[in-house]
């Protein structure tokens, strides 16, 4: 059960290559239609996203409850301190994974709470990070940018192409 906190590490890392090839102008630019977001602001999201999770309190973690640190989405420096600090979290996660716990979330009605296991959550985390890498994919096109990783924002499962 240990690998969903390889797979997630792994997932993340693609993150911190990210961010060491953008300057804090391509991370914070906002200019790509249809959302006008930053690859910044997905990064922040992600982080968040996690940090909520490793912030568990009494078996219950709130998904709306996210600090939403703004410097994160500006200075890649920054955004490398908080992905440091959330994959030094992970690795040293004291719950077992299959522990049940009460998620509080907000799906578009309200907030409910939704009984999950700890490792069913991280793996929800990793989808939603490979999701966001899309988006952020995305943005890097309408930016005129290249990220050298074929498989960022590919879910493993993707059937793969082959070329003609």
């Amino acid at each position: 059960m240990r690998s969903i906190i390889g797979s997630t590490i792994n997932t993340l890392r693609k993150t911190n290559i990210l961010l060491d090839e953008l300057s804090n102008e391509q991370l914070s630019n906002c200019s790509v239609p249809p959302y006008y977001s930053s690859i910044g602001s997905h990064i922040r999201h992600i982080l968040d996203f996690y940090d909520c999770i490793l912030s568990i309190e009494e078996d219950i973690v709130d998904l709306t409850n996210r600090k939403r640190d703004e410097s994160v989405e500006r200075y890649t420096e920054s955004a490398n301190i908080y992905l440091e600090s959330v994959i030094e979290r992970i690795k040293d996660i004291p719950l077992e994974l299959n522990k049940e716990i009460n998620v509080i979330d907000d799906l578009g009605m309200g907030k409910i709470e939704i009984k999950y296991t700890f490792s069913s959550l991280l793996a929800q985390a990793n989808s939603h990070t490979i999701h966001h890498y899309a988006i952020i994919n995305y943005i890097l096109n309408g930016l005129n940018l290249e990220f050298k990783d074929e498989q960022f924002g590919l879910n493993p499962t993707t059937p793969k192409k082959i070329p003609n």
